[in-house]
């Protein structure tokens, strides 16, 4: 088991190079563009090579973590410090992991067509690639190579026809990313090694005024050594809409569904993802964020969203459908010195996503997070999803040179309401259902506290050429009262965790 002096020593020589490098929040462009080796050499000599994309990246992560749980492995849990007489645990874990993406793409006046593999490949994990405790019935827990590893599959695969110059209307069909306004609800995952795509059918509607996507979608579920397939009881579908024509402002407005039913649980025996319990449930929301320049060094972020619908618990099997009704609020703003060395931005910003008030009372009142990218908004150790949370969280930025980029973020977190449970950056509730721990240090416990705890984030980046990139970064979470009294049990003990991570890209 390794301490966390070892972390911090491993800290300093990490950012001794790591002042030469790119803030994940911010990071800097490359020096020149770059359309690729082997675009740039095929369309050197034949411009009718213009049409064509081959290319594709790698991305190398080094991870340490001290003090987050390590799904499979007997009572690890986050921030635990110590266990039992005869019990051992590892809260410890450090590895390796590699993304690489390879495709090639065609593109006329009216179509287009893009295939896209990749091979996410881990050394060293100790996490299992699929654990869930209970477990739902037809499925496998499983050790593998860790639930970051999916060694060769398809990411991508679509043809789109349309071209908006000359008909407000196109589509996109096949496997495919969605990604939609910041990433709060849909997005990407692009943190992640393997990622988030889906199997969708999209068409867009586009004229002077608006722009919509209307789309339905299921999510493509990640296994390794078996080609990846998406959920056929897991359906994704809306409406996303953007606007230009709110003064000083864009806006998006949405109606998103996602309707799953009982045997959503169990699509595959073993997902690298766990899958979603039966639910039915909708949400209507909008953003409003300002454009660039427009009041003057001052930008901002408003989005809300509310949901109704039904929910049933996955760790109750054969438990009622509730209804669902829960909300969430988003307010960022920050201001930019222009004219300052380094051109500083400092933001705040508040983030809440309800809780369930009273678990007893036939309704479901936590927000569902849906298809996030949570990575870029509650902190970098990523303990945190937007699910009973209440969030507040400052940055500040600096762009020493303009390729280098560095980033300071400090978090705040309180529980939205103690009768709800403490949920993981997935979505997946830590601890038991009822009103007391169930024996593993969590639960739903309303006479602690509300503080959960802080975190600090320090990132840095450096774009070193125009086709290669390095990134680090360190996290440290101080343990609230919450956490404190959760693993109070003499048989617990509470302790902080630490990050570090070392990144590097190469685009080819």
């Amino acid at each position: 088991m390794k301490s966390t002096s070892a972390t911090l020593t491993l800290v300093g020589s990490l950012f001794a190079a790591a002042w030469n490098a790119s803030a994940q929040y911010a990071p800097p462009p490359p020096p020149a563009p770059f359309p690729g080796f082997l675009n740039e050499a095929l369309r050197k000599n034949d411009p009718y090579m213009n049409q064509w994309d081959f290319g594709g990246n790698a991305r190398f992560r080094y991870e340490v973590k001290e003090g987050f749980a390590i799904p499979g492995r007997p009572n690890s849990l986050d921030f635990r410090d110590h266990g039992p007489t005869g019990a051992p645990f590892d809260v410890n874990n450090e590895y390796f992991i590699e993304r690489i993406r390879y495709h090639v793409g065609y593109a006329d006046k009216w179509w287009s067509a893009y295939v896209e593999g990749r091979s996410s490949l881990a050394q060293s994990d100790e996490r299992f690639a699929y654990f869930a405790n209970p477990l739902p019935a037809g499925t496998v827990n499983r050790d593998g190579l860790g639930p970051e590893s999916d060694r060769v599959d398809l990411h991508q695969a679509y043809v789109a026809v349309g071209n908006h110059k000359e008909f407000p209307l196109s589509a996109k069909i096949g496997r495919q990313e969605l990604s939609y306004g910041d990433e709060r609800l849909v997005g990407a995952f692009g943190w992640n090694n393997i990622g988030r795509v889906f199997d969708a059918a999209k068409v867009r509607w586009q004229n002077p005024w608006f722009g919509a996507d209307f789309f339905v979608s299921r999510p493509v579920i990640p296994e390794d050594g078996k080609f990846n397939v998406d959920n056929d009881y897991d359906w994704f579908s809306g409406v996303y809409a953007t606007t230009t024509k709110v003064p000083k402002n864009l806006l998006d407005v949405y109606f998103l569904a996602r309707n799953a039913s009982i045997k959503a649980i169990a699509a595959e025996a073993s997902p690298q993802f766990p899958q979603p319990s039966a639910r039915d449930i909708y949400t209507i929301g909008f953003r409003l964020k300002s454009k660039p320049g427009e009041f003057g060094n001052w930008d901002y972020v408003l989005e809300s969203a509310y949901q109704f619908g039904d929910f049933q618990d996955r760790r109750l099997p054969g438990a009622p459908r509730l209804d669902h009704r829960a909300y969430m609020v988003v307010v960022n703003a920050g201001y930019t010195f222009a004219n300052a060395w380094a051109t500083p931005r400092l933001a705040l910003e508040y983030c809440y996503g309800s809780g369930d008030s009273n678990p007893t009372n036939g309704t479901h009142e936590t927000f569902e997070n849906l298809f996030p990218t949570n990575h870029k908004f509650y902190g970098y150790m990523d303990f945190i999803s937007l699910q009973n949370i209440h969030n507040l969280r400052g940055i500040f930025q600096l762009k020493p040179l303009p390729r280098l980029s560095l980033a300071a973020e400090a978090h705040g977190f309180w529980l939205a309401d103690t009768h709800d449970n403490f949920y993981n950056v997935g979505g997946a509730p830590r601890g038991g259902v009822a009103a007391t721990p169930t024996g593993n240090g969590y639960g739903v416990n309303p006479n602690y506290g509300a503080f959960v705890g802080s975190e600090v984030d320090i990132i840095a980046g450096y774009a070193v050429t125009r086709f290669a990139q390095i990134e680090a970064g360190y996290g440290h979470f101080f343990v609230g009262d919450y956490i404190k009294r959760s693993l109070s049990n003499p048989a617990f003990g509470s302790r902080d965790a630490d990050y570090v991570y070392l990144q590097g890209t190469l685009n080819f």
